[in-house]
């Protein structure tokens, strides 16, 4: 983002706050946007690319398909040992096979909450992610409620995440573990101020990181809004890349961004490339 294009989007969360259930919203994404460290000056982060089995420990490799077979879940997990991937995402209702799979590994079982669309209410979308943990899942990505943020409902919306993220806690401690929630904003179907209202909304609620996609919408993980995260967010908060992050280069170019994480399913070509052009 340029410099006129950050001013203009305080401007409009400014034309906004008015509104009583957005001005705490609000004013939090403005103290971020108007901090010293601004991305639209600045550019990216001078980062160097990360060897190929560093590059691979900030991936998430996925496996979201609606008709994935036990065999592709079986050679995902195969895949994420092999390559030492960050997690393995998987649909529900495979996660005790990933999480057998995975088993001993460093690898973590991660799973998705209302997707892909976060159109479940609340109580739903809790009962899903404690299911998942029961089930062996250790990290939980979840839809946002886009229909509440759209509206304009900010606590609405923070109530949904804050409902999974007890239920993660309440049930991790449960089984003895910590599970990590990430709030998936799906940035393709909104503009930039909403794009920042939505990560103040996830810090609110107690999550771990935001993420740009579900990678089942029109458009992916942009480094634009990946930069936009980042500034709100801070730097001791999660921004997980996904959507369309098929190389290398690409993966390097969300991580100079400002994200931790990369969720992709062609993890493998993505490593192997950068193995060949080390």
């Amino acid at each position: 983002m340029s410099v006129h294009d950050w001013d203009r989007l305080i401007d409009a969360l400014r034309e906004h706050r008015s509104a009583t259930d957005a001005a705490p919203y609000i004013e939090e994404a403005l103290q971020a946007l108007e901090s010293p460290a601004r991305p639209g000056s600045a550019g990216p982060a001078e980062v160097p690319t990360p060897a190929p089995e560093e590059l691979a420990a900030y991936i998430d490799h996925t496996q979201l398909r609606p008709t994935a077979t036990d065999a592709q879940i079986d050679r995902l997990c195969e895949e994420a040992r092999t390559y030492g991937f960050s997690a393995a995402c998987v649909s529900p209702p495979h996660v005790s096979r990933t999480a057998r799979s995975l088993e001993g590994t460093d690898v973590t079982p991660c799973t998705v909450v209302g997707f892909p669309h976060g159109a479940n209410q609340p109580a739903i979308k809790a009962q899903e992610a404690e299911r998942a943990v029961m089930a062996g899942a250790r990290e939980l990505d979840m839809v946002l409620a886009l229909g509440a943020l759209a509206s304009g409902r900010y606590s609405d919306a923070e109530a949904d995440v804050r409902a999974v993220v007890t239920a993660a806690r309440e049930t991790g401690e449960a089984v003895g573990t910590h599970v990590l929630v990430k709030v998936i904003l799906e940035t393709a179907l909104l503009d930039l101020p909403q794009t920042a209202i939505a990560c103040v909304i996830a810090k609110r609620a107690g999550a771990d990181f935001v993420k740009t996609s579900t990678g089942f919408a029109s458009t992916g993980a942009r480094a634009e809004d990946v930069a936009l995260m980042r500034q709100i967010v801070g730097p001791e908060f999660g921004v997980k890349a996904s959507g369309g992050v098929g190389s290398a280069a690409d993966a390097t170019r969300m991580l100079a961004h400002g994200a931790i994480r990369i969720g992709a399913s062609g993890s493998v070509a993505i490593i192997e490339e950068a193995r060949a052009g080390r």
